[in-house]
């Protein structure tokens, strides 16, 4: 009698295996076609700034280095702020697709633009005074000038990064990607032949790679709009411009300004790199290399970063919807695909480091000084990677208060702090500034995986339902 009972529970227990190995999957495949677009995506938008670099990079060490503080400046008090701000459509665009209140993406998009271009008025501002705020921090004058001078040609990027971000969180978080990604890939070729015509066709050299930016930004958000305007796919989430996208907006700040923390205080920390090298002995060679090796970190950062931006999205689309055991699901699935793609990356990583430095410079030093710095770039990168998705989830659950206090305590208590400590006192110099960047990214990836175990994902979704329903109009609570 033994075996005929036992038949039945191994029976159960292969079908409930094959169960679990099925959903798994099917979150797999999910994630998979959310992330290869957008991460297809964001690489293509990266090559934009890092397009620019190289440009400008073979017009001599000065110019790349006043480029380079410039571009660092401009991530610092204008385009991170704007992107985070954006992000946090990640939320809520997301958990109001999930709850089927489809109008309501369309108001949040256009409040989200109305509010980033008020935005960017204060930031142009600060971008006019570039050179004097770089001498009070100490910059090398030349350094500082020809920074000022790049900065004030980038002043119209400003105004279609903003609403660029807005569209493609708008349409990501309706899982509509492929239209990000042609979007993408068609500007940054666009943007090969505009930067060649600026800069040495009609001569604007430094100049035109910074006007080069604007042109490939509204190139790319004229794109995204006019599909949103004509699509099908866009019929229930976009209804026409609407006075709706003035009401709420405190509502709105008290959501977007801790998005805008979260994602600034990594992204200063970051670019604080670049400043601080240009304390460092020989500066316009440390300079050079802690951007080169920021932009390159940046383009291998796309890959966790189109992961993170699904994650977001299939978290939010299940809380809005009401089903949390899927929201843990996705989360599980997209730790284990971070830290595959986190040792790949950095394999990689290993193994160029010999040759990625020519694609910046011809100058021995700088590639030989690239070469040494990549395998402590590759060790940065698995904590980013795997941090990069978590915040990911963070969004997508609307944790961004806690998400900005993670950072600020990562980065700012500890990890400036060590880098400082390892480049000057130690004076290990520009390597020393990323063993301090890798003590934040270990601290950060801790906090904020802490936080995702130990979340109530049934309550997440009774708060996801409350914050869509308390912003729906009457005729969607009909609906």
């Amino acid at each position: 009698m033994m075996p005929s009972m036992d038949e039945p529970l191994l029976a159960n227990g292969v079908g409930k295996n094959r169960g679990v190995r099925e959903l798994v999957l099917a979150e797999v495949r999910k994630q998979l076609y959310l992330a290869g677009p957008l991460i297809a995506a964001w690489l293509l938008q990266n090559l934009i700034s890092m397009i620019s670099v190289m440009f400008v990079g073979h017009l001599g060490e000065l110019a790349l280095s006043s480029a380079s503080i410039a571009t660092s400046f401009a991530s610092v008090t204008g385009f991170s702020f704007l992107a985070g701000m954006a992000s946090s459509l990640d939320t809520l665009c997301g958990q109001a697709f999930g709850a089927k209140q489809y109008s309501l993406l369309g108001i949040f998009k256009q409040r989200a633009v109305l509010v980033l271009t008020l935005m960017s008025v204060a930031v142009a501002v600060i971008w006019s005074y570039t050179g004097r705020i770089l001498l009070f921090f100490g910059q090398d004058p030349e350094i500082a000038a020809g920074a000022e001078s790049y900065i004030q040609w980038m002043i119209p990027a400003l105004f279609a990064y903003g609403p660029l971000q807005c569209h493609v969180r708008f349409l990501q978080t309706q899982n509509i990607v492929l239209p990000v990604m042609v979007s993408s890939g068609v500007t940054a070729l666009n943007h090969l032949l505009v930067c060649w015509l600026l800069v040495y066709k009609i001569g604007l050299g430094y100049k035109g790679a910074a006007l080069a930016n604007a042109i490939s930004y509204l190139t790319n958000v004229s794109i995204l709009a006019i599909y949103v305007r004509l699509s099908p796919h866009c019929k229930n989430t976009w209804r026409g411009f609407t006075k709706e996208a003035f009401h709420d907006i405190p509502n709105f700040l008290r959501l977007g300004v801790p998005s805008a923390l979260m994602v600034c205080l990594e992204w200063w920390s970051f670019e604080l790199l670049v400043l601080l090298s240009g304390l460092l002995p020989n500066p316009k060679l440390e300079t050079s290399v802690l951007s080169i090796c920021l932009n390159s970190c940046s383009l291998a950062f796309m890959i966790p970063f189109g992961l993170s931006a699904a994650i977001s999205t299939r978290v939010s689309n299940e809380l809005g919807a009401g089903r949390p055991e899927d929201a843990r699901l996705a989360t599980r699935v997209v730790m284990v695909l971070a830290l595959l793609v986190g040792i790949l990356v950095g394999l990689v990583m290993v193994l160029a480091r010999n040759l990625w430095g020519y694609a910046y410079s011809s100058e021995e030093e700088v590639v030989e000084y690239i070469a040494r710095m990549m395998p402590i770039l590759a060790v940065a990168f698995v904590f980013d990677d795997l941090q990069g998705v978590l915040s990911g989830v963070v969004r997508g659950c609307g944790w961004q208060k806690i998400g900005a206090c993670v950072n600020l305590g990562a980065y700012y208590l500890i990890g400036v702090p060590a880098a400082f400590c390892f480049a000057f006192v130690y004076h290990l110099g520009g390597k020393g500034l990323w063993f301090g960047m890798i003590c934040a990214l270990v601290v950060q990836m801790l906090l904020l995986l802490s936080v995702t175990l130990c979340s109530n994902w049934e309550k997440e979704a009774l708060k996801a339902k409350d914050r869509i329903f308390n912003s729906s109009l009457p005729i969607d609570m009909a609906t």
